[in-house]
């Protein structure tokens, strides 16, 4: 479900130290990757004081990564992650690229403007962080799917809330 809106008790926010916990909590829970966690790079959105969603837009050399989103449970499939995720490619300055886990996740991202893309494809710095998640998907046949905003995608994204 694409959300151009949140609920009106919902608000998004920019993490501050405190929220350091919550966040390590929510990437826990989701078993993702813990490493990399810079609370100043989240944005939350948080209902009656209670975070209900994080992402993170991680900065590179030569790209930033969309990583860390993650909505508790109850709330997963009203819009939030779909609100956040066009909130992060918004906040994008560079080349935006991800990676995830699956056809169901590569599928959602579709839908944001992000193209399937080769290890061979992307940026140097991105290619040392996601070498082990590479390696795991030829030895084990782990199905990770590394993905692009497409530039065209990605600045048509950008001006709808501009």
């Amino acid at each position: 479900m694409t959300n151009d809106y949140l609920p009106s008790d919902c608000i998004l926010r920019r993490a501050t130290v405190e929220d350091i916990w919550t966040i390590r909590k929510l990437i826990f829970s989701a078993k993702l990757d813990p490493t990399q966690l810079r609370w100043q790079q989240f944005w939350l959105i948080e209902r009656k004081e209670k975070i209900i969603a994080c992402g993170q837009l991680r900065n590179f050399t030569d790209a930033q990564e969309l990583g860390s989103l993650v909505v508790v449970p109850e709330w997963r499939g009203q819009g939030i992650g779909g609100y956040l995720t066009l909130h992060l490619i918004k906040q994008a300055n560079k080349p935006l690229y991800l990676e995830c886990l699956g056809k169901k996740l590569a599928d959602f991202y579709y839908h944001y403007g992000f193209e399937t893309v080769t290890w061979q494809e992307l940026p140097r710095s991105l290619k040392l962080k996601f070498g082990l998640s590479q390696l795991a998907r030829k030895l084990i046949r782990l199905p990770v799917v590394f993905m692009h905003c497409g530039q065209q995608n990605w600045h048509a994204k950008r001006d709808r809330y501009e």
